[in-house]
C-alpha cells in the first residue's frame, strides 16, 4: 500500500515537472498551491488545472495498459523508423535534432543510463502516433488505432477530478492492490474494471483502455473459461479418458470407448460417444499405431508358434527377434506415457500448461516417430514375412533404400540383426567349407552326390535366395571358394587348406570367429572372399598339378587315346590286326590286353610312368551279329579320384568317340598300305608278262593302271586328312590347352580350358552336331576304301596265280611233274587256274580281269561321286579350319573343275 502511494506521488511529481513552464509559475493559482498533491486533496475539483488533470490521466492510462509490441526489439530500426516518419512529414529539422539526440542517448552507458533504450523509443513513437490520431479523429468513442486510449477534453468537464481519481484507483488496482484508493471523491468501483459497464456509459464515460496484446490476468482467463465450458458441452467424455483409451488401443487392448472393429480392421471411437469431429479424427489417427502394432505382434506370435514344427528359418527368427526388440522400446515409451496420463490435464489458462501430463495433441507429437517405425515394420511384415533366408534379407534391404536418416538408421539396425545368420553362413562356407543351412536359406545349395560329381553337381547357386546386396560375381566367388575347400577335403584328402583360410582372414582384416561380418560391411565381405579364393584356389591348383599330375595325365590321354604315340599305334595295329579281323564274338579281351602289353613294351611307351601305363586298358564295346573286331575294339583310360572330376563319364565318352574315329582312320590307312605292298611294280614287269597273250596283257595293264590310279586318289585323300587331324586339329588344340592350363587360376578355369580343348577337337574332326552329314559321308568313304582293299587283294592274288600257271607251262616235262605234285592241292580248289590248260588259263584270266576291272571302275565312280560331295560340303562348314582342309584336298582345283 505504501509502495503504491509512492509510485502515485512520483507520477504526479513527474507530470508536474514536465508541464511546469515559466508562465505556469507566474500563475497565482499555481503559486498558491505549489504542492502537486493538491490535485487530489483539494475539495473543489474546478480549481484543478485541466492540463495537469489530462496529463496525469494520460500517464495513468499508459501505465495501466499492458502494451506488448508485436515487432522485434531492434533499437536501430526503431530509431530509423522515427527519423523516416519525421522526414516524411516534412520536419527535416526535427529529424536532424532527433538523430543528434538519439546518438547522445545511445552512446550514454554506465550508471544512470537507460538499459532498455528500445522500449523508450517505442513508447515515444506510440505516444506520438496516438496524439496525432486523436487530433484527426472526430469520433470520441473510437480508440486510437491499436495503441493507447483516447483522452477527450469533454471528459474533463464537470467530473474531471473524480475521473482522475478513478483512474488513479484503477492504476493502483493494476499494481496489485484490490482495494480502492481512499481519496476525497470515491468513484464507482465498477470503473476500475477494464470493460466499461452500462452504468459508466450512461454517465457519459466514453473512454477506456485498449488491450493491444494478450492479458493473462483478465480477459484471457475469461475466454479460456468460456472455451473450457464449450468443450465440456461438446464432449461427453473427458480428454483424460480418451487418452487412456488410446494408450490401451496402442497396446492392442480395447478401451472403454475405443474398440477394435473387424469390419474396418482398425480401432474406432464408438459412435454413441458424443465428441467433436476434430477429436474423433484425432483419436482415429492415433489409433492407427495400435492397428500396426497388432499386425506386427500377430506376425511374431505366429512365427513363434510355427517354429518347432515348420521351417521358419534362422533369418526369420532373427527378423522376429529384431522386431521384438523394437517392440520392447515401444513398450517402454507406452509405460512412460501411461504414467503421465495419470496426471490431470490442466486448463489452458492454468500455470501448469507446460507440466508433465498427456493430452491427445501431445500424443500426436509423442507418436510421430513410433508411427513411422511401426508403419515400416508392418510393411516389412506384410511384404517380407512370407519369404525366407536370403530372399527375406534382400527384400528388407530394398526397403532400407530411403532418404530419411531416421528410417535409414532404423533399417540398418534391423538389417544387422536379420542378416547376422546369413553372414555367419558366408563366413563358415568361405573359411571352413561348412554348409550350415538346415532350413535351405543360404544362396549356396548342396546335395549328396558321388565324389566324382562333387564339383559339377554337389553345389550350385540358389539365385532365389541371393540377397540384392550381394552381386552375382561375388556370389559365384563365394560358391567356388567353398567348393574348393570341400573338393580338397573330400576328393584330394588334403587338410592343409586350413592354413590358407587363416591367412586369408588375416589379410582381409577379419577374424575366423563367429560374428566377424555383418550387414553394411560389403567391402569387408568382398575382401575376405577375394583373399580366401585367391589362396585356396592356388593351393588347390598346386595339389592338382603336383600331387595328382594333371598335365601328365592329359598328355597320356593325347598320346594313347588320341593316337599321338605313332610307334605304339603302328605296332599295335600290326599285332592286333589279324585278331580284329575275326568276328567280334570270338575275340578274347584278355588276349587283346596281352597284345596291348606287348605293344607298350615294344615301343617308346615303355618309358612312361607306370601309374599312367597301368591306367591304359582294352575295352570291347557292345557288338551285334556280323561285327568284326575292328568295329568293337577301343582303348580306355582309368581316371581315378580326383581326376575323374575332370575326366567324367561324358568327357570319356567324347574321348572314346574321337578314338573310334581316329582308329578307323588309322585302319583305313593301314589297309591302303597293305594294298600298296601287294601292288608292287614287278608284278607287271616280271618275265611272265612277255609270254601272255596280247589281249590278256592289255587287260592286265588297264586293270592294274585303274587300280593304281584309284589307290593314288585314296592315298592322297587319307594322307591329307590324317595330316589335318594330327597337326591342324590335335596339335594346335593341345598347344592352346597347354597355354590355358598355365594361366588357369582356379578349377573352374581348368575345367573350361579342358572343355574348350575337347570341343575344339570334336568340331574340327567333323564329329560335331553341325557336321553329321559330312561325318556320314566320310565313313562311307572309309568303307569304300576298305572294299577297294579287298578288290585290290583279289586282283593281285589272281595275277599271282596266273604268273604261277604260266611259269609251270614253260617248265620241262620232268619239272612239270615235280611242280604238279607241289601244286596238286591248289589245282583241286574250285576256280583255280593251275589245273587247267593254257587256252583255258588265257580265257579264265581274261574273264577275271574284265570282272575285276568292272568292280574297280564301279568303286572308282562311287568314290569320285562321294568324294566330290564331300569336297562340296566343306565350304559351307562354319569352322574355318575345315575350309583349309578343302584347300589341302583340292589345292589344284581338279575336283572343282571336274564337278
Amino acid at each position: 500500500m505504501e509502495d503504491n502511494h509512492k509510485v502515485l506521488d512520483l507520477l504526479k511529481e513527474l507530470v508536474h515537472r514536465l508541464l511546469t513552464t515559466p508562465s505556469s509559475h507566474s500563475d497565482p493559482q499555481f503559486s498558491q498551491n505549489p504542492n502537486p498533491n493538491s490535485l487530489t486533496t483539494t475539495t473543489n475539483p474546478n480549481s484543478i488545472n485541466p492540463n495537469h488533470q489530462q496529463a496525469l490521466k494520460y500517464a495513468i492510462r499508459i501505465l495501466s495498459s499492458r502494451m506488448s509490441p508485436s515487432i522485434a526489439t531492434d533499437e536501430s530500426a526503431m530509431a530509423e523508423s522515427i527519423k523516416r516518419q519525421l522526414a516524411t512529414q516534412g520536419k527535416s529539422s526535427d529529424a536532424l535534432t532527433f538523430a543528434d539526440l538519439y546518438s547522445k542517448f545511445a552512446s550514454k552507458t554506465g550508471p544512470g543510463s537507460v538499459n532498455n533504450k528500445w522500449s523508450v523509443l517505442y513508447l515515444l513513437k506510440v505516444v506520438s502516433e496516438d496524439r496525432k490520431y486523436r487530433k484527426i479523429q472526430s469520433d470520441p468513442a473510437t480508440v486510437s488505432n491499436g495503441f493507447l486510449p483516447r483522452l477527450l477534453d469533454d471528459e474533463l468537464k464537470g467530473n474531471g477530478v473524480s475521473r482522475v481519481v478513478n483512474d488513479v484507483s484503477r492504476f493502483q488496482h493494476n499494481l496489485g492492490n484490490s482495494r480502492v484508493l481512499n481519496c476525497n471523491t470515491r468513484g464507482n468501483s465498477d470503473n476500475s474494471r477494464y470493460l466499461r459497464s452500462e452504468e459508466g456509459l450512461e454517465k457519459g464515460w466514453k473512454g477506456g483502455v485498449l488491450l493491444v496484446s494478450k492479458d493473462p490476468g483478465n480477459i484471457r482467463d475469461l475466454a479460456y473459461r468460456e472455451f473450457a465450458n464449450l468443450l465440456r458441452e461438446e464432449n461427453e467424455v473427458s480428454e483424460e479418458v480418451l487418452v487412456r483409451d488410446v494408450l490401451y488401443a496402442c497396446q492392442g487392448i480395447d478401451g472403454r470407448f475405443v474398440k477394435f472393429e473387424e469390419s474396418v480392421g482398425g480401432y474406432l471411437l464408438l459412435d454413441s460417444v458424443r465428441v467433436s469431429r476434430a477429436t474423433r479424427i484425432m483419436v482415429m489417427n492415433l489409433c492407427e499405431l495400435g492397428c500396426l502394432f497388432r499386425n506386427v505382434r500377430a506376425y511374431i506370435s505366429d512365427c513363434m508358434d510355427r517354429f518347432p514344427a515348420e521351417d521358419v528359418g534362422t533369418v526369420g527368427q532373427a527378423f522376429c527377434a529384431a522386431l521384438q526388440d523394437e517392440l520392447s522400446e515401444y513398450y517402454k515409451l507406452l509405460a512412460v506415457l501411461e504414467a503421465q496420463s495419470m496426471n490431470p490435464i490442466p486448463m489452458v489458462s492454468d500455470s501448469a500448461s507446460s507440466g508433465n501430463y498427456i493430452s491427445l495433441r501431445r500424443l500426436l507429437v509423442w507418436f510421430a516417430e513410433p508411427m513411422v517405425k511401426m508403419r515400416l515394420m508392418s510393411d516389412l511384415v506384410d511384404n517380407c514375412g512370407v519369404l525366407r533366408g536370403g530372399a527375406m534379407a534382400g527384400a528388407i534391404h530394398i526397403h532400407a533404400q530411403h532418404g530419411d536418416p531416421l528410417l535409414h538408421d532404423f533399417m540398418k539396425r534391423l538389417l544387422r540383426r536379420v542378416c547376422s545368420p546369413l553372414f555367419e553362413m558366408v563366413r563358415s562356407w568361405v573359411l571352413e567349407g561348412e554348409l550350415e543351412d538346415i532350413f535351405s536359406e543360404f544362396f549356396v545349395w548342396g546335395q549328396p552326390v558321388k565324389a566324382e560329381s562333387l564339383w559339377s553337381k554337389g553345389y550350385s547357386l540358389h539365385t532365389a535366395m541371393l540377397p540384392s546386396f550381394i552381386s552375382q560375381s561375388l556370389a559365384h566367388r563365394i560358391l567356388r571358394t567353398g567348393k574348393s575347400i570341400n573338393f580338397l577335403r573330400v576328393c584330394c584328402e588334403d587338410r592343409s587348406w586350413a592354413d590358407a583360410a587363416t591367412e586369408a582372414a588375416a589379410a582381409a582384416g577379419t577374424t575366423t570367429r563367429r560374428g566377424g561380418l555383418g550387414y553394411g560391411e560389403t567391402d569387408a565381405l568382398e575382401s575376405l572372399v577375394t583373399e580366401a579364393a585367391k589362396r585356396i584356389d592356388k593351393h588347390l591348383m598346386d595339389v592338382i598339378y603336383k600331387q595328382y599330375k594333371f598335365k601328365e595325365h592329359c598328355l597320356a590321354i593325347k598320346r594313347y587315346l588320341l593316337l599321338g604315340q605313332g610307334d605304339f599305334v603302328q605296332y599295335l595295329m600290326d599285332i592286333v590286326g589279324p585278331e580284329l579281323s575275326e568276328p567280334a564274338n570270338t575275340i578274347s579281351s584278355f588276349k587283346l590286353a596281352g597284345l596291348l602289353e606287348s605293344a607298350i613294351r615294344s615301343s617308346n611307351a615303355q618309358y612312361d610312368d607306370f601309374d599312367i601305363l597301368d591306367r591304359l586298358r582294352v575295352k570291347m564295346m557292345p557288338h551285334s551279329t556280323g561285327d568284326r573286331g575292328w568295329d568293337v575294339f577301343s582303348l580306355e583310360y582309368d581316371a581315378r579320384v580326383p581326376l575323374n572330376t575332370v575326366f567324367t563319364e561324358s568327357v570319356m565318352a567324347k574321348y572314346l568317340r574321337i578314338f573310334n574315329f581316329l582308329w578307323k582312320l588309322r585302319r583305313v590307312e593301314h589297309a591302303l598300305i597293305g594294298a600298296w605292298k601287294t601292288m608292287k611294280p614287278n608284278s607287271i614287269t616280271s618275265h611272265f608278262f612277255t609270254k601272255l597273250p596280247q589281249t590278256v596283257k592289255l587287260q592286265l595293264i588297264l586293270t592294274s593302271r585303274r587300280c593304281q590310279v584309284l589307290w593314288d586318289e585314296m592315298n592322297h585323300f587319307l594322307t591329307n586328312l590324317q595330316y589335318y587331324i594330327m597337326f591342324e586339329v590335335l596339335e594346335v588344340s593341345w598347344s592352346n590347352f597347354s597355354n590355358e592350363m598355365e594361366v588357369a587360376k582356379d578349377l573352374d578355369d581348368l575345367f573350361a580350358a579342358h572343355e574348350k580343348y575337347l570341343q575344339s577337337i570334336v568340331e574340327k574332326s567333323l564329329l560335331g552336331e553341325r557336321s553329321e552329314a559330312l561325318y556320314s559321308t566320310l565313313f562311307v568313304l572309309f568303307d569304300l576304301i576298305l572294299r577297294f582293299r579287298c578288290h585290290a587283294d583279289r586282283l593281285y592274288e589272281g595275277i599271282n596265280e596266273l604268273q604261277a600257271r604260266t611259269a609251270e607251262s614253260s617248265l620241262p616235262s620232268r619239272d612239270k611233274a615235280k611242280s604238279g605234285r607241289h601244286l596238286n592241292n591248289k589245282s583241286l580248289e574250285s576256280g583255280s587256274w593251275l589245273g587247267e590248260g593254257r587256252k583255258a588259263i588265257t580265257q579264265r584270266a581274261s574273264e577275271f580281269l574284265r570282272s575285276t576291272g568292272q568292280d574297280i571302275d564301279a568303286i572308282s565312280k562311287e568314290y569320285s561321286s562321294l568324294f566330290e560331295g564331300f569336297i562340296s560340303q566343306l565350304p559351307i562348314q562354319q569352322h574355318i579350319d575345315l575350309k583349309f582342309l578343302m584347300f589341302r584336298l583340292d589345292f589344284t582345283e581338279f575336283y572343282t573343275r571336274s564337278s
